[in-house]
C-alpha cells in the first residue's frame, strides 16, 4: 500500500530538515521524502498547513501509582497514552472512566 503525503511542512531534527514538501510510504516505511512527488498512491493526505514530524514521546509521566489513585492510576494513564490524549486533557479523561 502507498500513502503519499503532500505539502507538508516536514519537521526531522534528527535529519536536520524543515521544509515543505512531500513524502512517499510504501508499506509502512517512508519510501521517499522531496519537494515534489509525483506518483500514483492509493491513499493522498493533503498536508498543506500542517507539520509533518517523528512521534513525540513524553518522558516524564507520574502515574500516581500508589497512593493517589484517585488522580491516575496506571491503568488510565496506559489508556490515555494508548488513545494519544495529550497530558493536559488525561485527568478529565481519566475520571470519565471511573
Amino acid at each position: 500500500m502507498k500513502t503519499l503525503i503532500c505539502g507538508g511542512r516536514i519537521i526531522d531534527p534528527a535529519q536536520n530538515m524543515d521544509e515543505i514538501g512531500d513524502i512517499l510510504i510504501e508499506d509502512g516505511k517512508i519510501a521517499q521524502i522531496a519537494p515534489k512527488i509525483i506518483e500514483e498512491a492509493d491513499q493522498t493526505i493533503n498536508a498543506e498547513g500542517h507539520v509533518v514530524m517523528p512521534g513525540f514521546i513524553d518522558l516524564h509521566v507520574h502515574l500516581r501509582e500508589p497512593g493517589f489513585e484517585y488522580k491516575e492510576t496506571i491503568r488510565t494513564g496506559a489508556m490515555a497514552a494508548a488513545r494519544n490524549v495529550p497530558k493536559m486533557q488525561q485527568s478529565t479523561f481519566c475520571r470519565s472512566e471511573q
